[in-house]
Order: C-alpha cells, then sequence, then structure tokens
C-alpha cells in the first residue's frame, strides 16, 4: 500500500468534503477521487459515503482513520529518527501528560529541559496510563508521566517525587479554620473521587487511606480530574484530596487547602516512565533533568524539615 493513501485518506476524513481535502494537498478533485476508489478497492470496505454536503466515514473507515492516524505518527517518528541521526539534530521528544502533575511539576521539568535543549521540539499528547503505556510499546511516545504505576518489565520508571496529600475543603468549611487537618475527621463528609479511569488510580489511594483511618467514605461524586474535583468542591459535593503540587497551581475559587495531620502514609509518587531499552541520547538527556529535579527536591525538603 503505497504510503500516499494514508496521507490522501486521512485529507478527506478530516475535510469530509472531497473538493476541499484536494485544495489542502494541492492536487485536482478527479485524481483524490481516484486514488481513494483505489484504496478501497485494496482494502475491499467502503470507506465513505455520499452526503448532499460531501462525504462522511462509515464504520470501517472510523477504524481505519485512527489506524492510520497511528501509522502517520509512527510514520513521522521514523523520518524524524533518520534525520536526526543522519544531520546530528536532537528531533522531537514526545511526551504524554494526564493528571494534577500538569498544574506544576510537569511544566517546570519541561521548561527546564528546553532551555538546555531549545532545538528538541516538545509534542504532548494527552493520555491516561493505560493508553501511555500503550503508546510507549507503539514507539509513538517518548516518555509518560503518571502516578502509582505498577511494574511492567519492558516499561522503566523513574521517580520525581513523592508528595503530600491536602485536603479540599469549600470555603468556610468547619474543617478550613484548622491549620492541619486530622485525617479521621473527614470520616463526616462526602468525598469527591477521581480519577474515574486506570487501575491502580488516585481514587483507590484515598478508599485504601480511608480504610487505614478506620472508615469507608460517603462518595458523592466520581470524576474524571482534580479541576472538576475542586469545582464540585466549591459547589457543596463534598471534600476531596490533591497532591501538594496542585495546590501551589491549582486554585479554584471557593475552595481551601489544608495539610492532613497524623497521616505520614498520605502520600503519592509521580514518575516517569519510558521504555526500558529505549538507549536514545534524548531519553537521557531528559531522564538527567528527571533526576536532577527530584535531588533539589529532597534536598528542600530535608532543609525545611531541619528548620
Amino acid at each position: 500500500m503505497d504510503l500516499r493513501h494514508f496521507k490522501y485518506f486521512l485529507a478527506v476524513a478530516e475535510e469530509l468534503n472531497i473538493g476541499r481535502a484536494a485544495t489542502r494537498l494541492h492536487i485536482s478533485q478527479p485524481p483524490l477521487t481516484r486514488q481513494i476508489r483505489a484504496l478501497e478497492e485494496e482494502l475491499g470496505v467502503e470507506l465513505f459515503v455520499r452526503t448532499a454536503k460531501g462525504v462522511e466515514l462509515t464504520q470501517a473507515g472510523e477504524m481505519f482513520k485512527e489506524e492510520a492516524i497511528n501509522i502517520g505518527m509512527l510514520v513521522d517518528a521514523a523520518i524524524d529518527r533518520v534525520q536526526r541521526a543522519g544531520e546530528g539534530k536532537l528531533g522531537r521528544l514526545d511526551v504524554a501528560i494526564f493528571g494534577s502533575a500538569i498544574y506544576d511539576i510537569i511544566p517546570k521539568l519541561l521548561q527546564d529541559f528546553r532551555t538546555r535543549l531549545p532545538d528538541v521540539h516538545i509534542v504532548l499528547h494527552t493520555m491516561n496510563k493505560n493508553e501511555q503505556i500503550e503508546a510507549l510499546r507503539q514507539r509513538r511516545i517518548t516518555v509518560g508521566f503518571n502516578r502509582m504505576t505498577p511494574p511492567w518489565p519492558d516499561i522503566g520508571r523513574e521517580l520525581i517525587a513523592t508528595e503530600r496529600l491536602f485536603a479540599v475543603l469549600p470555603d468556610g468549611h468547619a474543617l478550613a479554620a484548622h491549620t492541619v487537618v486530622p485525617f479521621r475527621a473527614l470520616a463526616d463528609y462526602p468525598f469527591v473521587l477521581f480519577p474515574n479511569v486506570g487501575r491502580p488510580n488516585f481514587s483507590d489511594l484515598v478508599l485504601d487511606l480511608c480504610k487505614q483511618h478506620g472508615f469507608e467514605p460517603a462518595v458523592a461524586q466520581h470524576v474524571g480530574d482534580a479541576v472538576t474535583g475542586s469545582a464540585l468542591v466549591a459547589r457543596g459535593f463534598g471534600i476531596t484530596l490533591i497532591p501538594e503540587s496542585a495546590t501551589k497551581s491549582l486554585r479554584v475559587e471557593g475552595t481551601t487547602c489544608r495539610p492532613l495531620a497524623d497521616a505520614p502514609q498520605a502520600v503519592v509518587d509521580l514518575s516517569c516512565l519510558y521504555r526500558a531499552n529505549d538507549q536514545s541520547p534524548l531519553l537521557k538527556a531528559f531522564l538527567g533533568v528527571v533526576r536532577e529535579y527530584r535531588a533539589a527536591n529532597e534536598r528542600d525538603a530535608g532543609e525545611n524539615s531541619a528548620h
């Protein structure tokens, strides 16, 4: 199959109009139509159906679009690697992000890396934990960031930070008057938990902490992320817990954050994920930034505890 077929197909699949796709590709409409028909004949399926406004994807067309995008990413990554080797350029770093760390730690790491290696093109992809692992194995990303990751033999992990958890309370809440909040005091209030996908996840951690402190929380809502969770807290749906880094940048009006007392186990990790067999200089440089950040963070924590 000619790789140009994927390019032609994606143009039509995104524009949903042969004429607009042809203009985008800088070719005339008849040869583009012939290329699409040839692709359908080669696959033995109909990818598009005509409509009054243009075309629509069939079910097979929708599936082929997903695969074509993945193939396109693989081709782009292969071309980039070859050009980087041939020209000595550092190339492109594909980074998967997900969760509350995007509000503080991840931007700091990426900014530090970009300052050191300004010629590297950083491309961000929003993916949950399972999607990150699959994308790493398919070589569609170089690194991912996530929490509570189980061991995989083909996936490496570099610890970035271990963060304390903070309670997020509505302004005026009885517990907001405390400098620190006893964990057991949270038992009297409904919880908003997140995320609702990928196991194990932050919700599992919170439920386990509650169990360790002798109660099972009433769960008011399960939501996808810390922003939604904090927004619901502001509107009186309950309380939630977030990592310390999120308290520095995620400021939702109508909420108050407080550290937890008598709960040294109320912490969560953040790790950088990568292919264990990836020997690229680009990854090595990025992991160097991660290790330096962790060392500086641990040094600051030690100095603060000494005071």
